[in-house]
C-alpha cells in the first residue's frame, strides 16, 4: 500500500495545562497513548506503529486506541482497541497501553469472545482488551 496517499499523522500534542496549572487528564492519556506507538510495535514484532486515533475514556464511553502495525515486507495491520469505561481519564493509569502490548506479544488470535464488533474499525471488529485479559487470567 503506498503511503503518500494516507492521510498525516499529527504530531504528538503538548499536554495541556489548565489555568490553575494541573494537566488535562485526557490530554496526558492520548499522548501517553501516541507515545506507546515503538513500544506496541515492539510486543507485535514489527517494523513500526503508528497509533492512528486515541479517545480517552470517559464517564458514558469506553477508551479506544487505533494502531496500524508495519511489518518487515511492508504487510500492515490495522487494529482497534478498546478498553474499559472510566470516570476520567487519569484513573485508567497506564493499564490501557499495557493491556494493549500484552495481547500484542501474546494475544493476537483472530477468534475469540474479546473480538467484538465495531462501526468504527476499519475492519469492523475491536479487540476489547478488558475481556481478553480477563480470559487470559482465567486460562492461566
Amino acid at each position: 500500500m503506498d503511503t503518500a496517499l494516507r492521510p498525516a499523522v499529527p504530531p504528538l500534542p503538548a499536554v495541556a495545562r489548565l489555568t490553575d496549572g494541573r494537566t488535562d487528564a485526557a490530554q496526558e492519556f492520548v499522548a501517553r497513548m501516541r507515545a506507546a506507538a515503538p513500544d506496541f510495535a515492539a510486543a507485535a514484532g514489527a517494523a513500526t506503529a503508528v497509533v492512528r486515533e486515541v479517545v480517552p475514556p470517559a464517564r458514558h464511553r469506553r477508551s479506544r486506541c487505533r494502531v496500524v502495525l508495519r511489518f518487515a515486507g511492508g504487510n500492515e495491520s490495522d487494529l482497534t482497541f478498546l478498553g474499559p469505561v472510566s470516570r476520567s481519564a487519569a484513573s485508567s493509569e497506564r493499564a490501557f497501553d499495557l493491556q494493549i502490548q500484552t495481547w500484542l506479544a501474546h494475544g493476537r488470535g483472530t477468534e475469540g469472545s474479546w473480538l467484538v464488533p465495531d462501526d468504527e474499525a476499519p475492519d469492523g471488529v475491536a479487540v476489547d482488551v478488558s475481556a481478553w485479559s480477563a480470559v487470559a487470567r482465567t486460562a492461566g
